[in-house]
């Protein structure tokens, strides 16, 4: 009995044996982690300015949404670090099959979106590709860093810039979620004063980042899993099923969200789509691969169940949206 739970426990820690050194492993998932991050504490501060600048009294949603995420505790200190965890756990292999499933999704759906809905479909994609910027982040660094002579060094240096901007977010967040309506109002601070002259570019130019990082983490992505196959047929093999899979998997959540919109859909689909991904990995795949999608369920959930608010602040953006287009017409 013990020599057969010990076969087991070796069966999965060889699945989960990093593909580098655990130090690189962690490196590369502190870069993930403060990437999401600094989404989340720049989405806040757009959307705080934004209700600021209506001039109405925020209602009870709005309220939770200018409170949660700003104190900054125990509670956000252990989701950092267990992203921190999971983007580590993560390989290369699985976090470029995430990433490529999230810019499928997200082009399917900008062309597929009308004129109209656009601004709020972004915010709402935003916010969900959470953990699709951790794994873009970690498998770039992978494939930029495979090889490399001072590969410790750079992912060291990434790392600190990476800490750097996060803790800077962070402070602006907790500086303007505090004193903004304040100093904007008697310009008294410059931060605040830029912030409120210039704070309408500060979602496109987050927008433009994710467009960046997504390309070229799509780009490696492609090559870290062709690297994988030893000929061309076995490459086919794999990438027929899964284009398929994914296409169906994006018709059926692009209709899935638009019958039943709201953070439970989203949730649902987040199931989905790594339920689709784990069956596929289960038919052409290695029980490594499963086990770190597997891994992935924790890490969606630890960032979307914690982003409630930004999740429904962007669902109520696009309803509010919805019946503005019948006024215009």
């Amino acid at each position: 009995m013990v020599s057969f739970i010990g076969s087991w426990l070796s069966w999965i820690l060889d699945c989960l044996t990093l593909e580098t050194t655990p130090l690189n492993s962690f490196l590369q998932g502190l870069v993930g982690a403060c990437g999401i991050s600094v989404l989340c504490n720049l989405m806040r501060v757009h959307l705080f300015i934004k209700d600021i600048s209506k001039g109405s009294e925020p209602n009870s949603k709005d309220r939770s949404l200018h409170t949660s995420g700003s104190k900054g505790g125990l509670g956000s200190w252990l989701q950092f670090w267990i992203l921190t965890l999971i983007l580590s756990l993560v390989g290369s292999r699985v976090a470029s099959l995430v990433v490529l499933e999230f810019c499928l999704r997200a082009v399917s759906t900008r062309v597929t979106a009308g004129p109209e809905s656009q601004s709020s479909s972004t915010r709402q994609f935003m916010v969900q590709c959470q953990f699709s910027l951790g794994c873009a982040l970690s498998c770039s660094l992978h494939f930029l860093h495979e090889g490399a002579p001072q590969r410790l060094l750079s992912l060291l240096l990434a790392a600190g810039l990476s800490w750097l901007l996060a803790s800077r977010s962070a402070r602006l967040w907790s500086h303007v979620k505090a004193l903004y309506p304040l100093h904007s109002s008697q310009r008294y601070c410059g931060v605040c004063i830029t912030l409120l002259t210039s704070g309408r570019s500060l979602l496109p130019a987050l927008t433009r980042a994710l467009v960046l990082t997504f390309s070229v983490a799509a780009v490696t992505a492609v090559f870290t899993i062709n690297h994988h196959f030893l000929s061309a047929t076995e490459a086919l093999r794999f990438w027929t099923p899964l284009t398929i899979c994914y296409t169906l998997l994006v018709v059926y959540m692009q209709d899935e969200q638009s019958r039943h919109p709201g953070a439970q859909a989203v949730l649902q689909t987040v199931m989905v789509r790594l339920g689709g991904l784990m069956v596929l990995m289960l038919t052409v795949g290695r029980w490594g691969d499963v086990l770190h999608i597997l891994v992935c369920f924790l890490g969606e959930a630890g960032c979307l169940i914690p982003t409630q608010d930004l999740l429904d602040a962007a669902l109520r953006d696009v309803s509010d949206e919805i019946p503005r287009i019948p006024k215009g017409s």
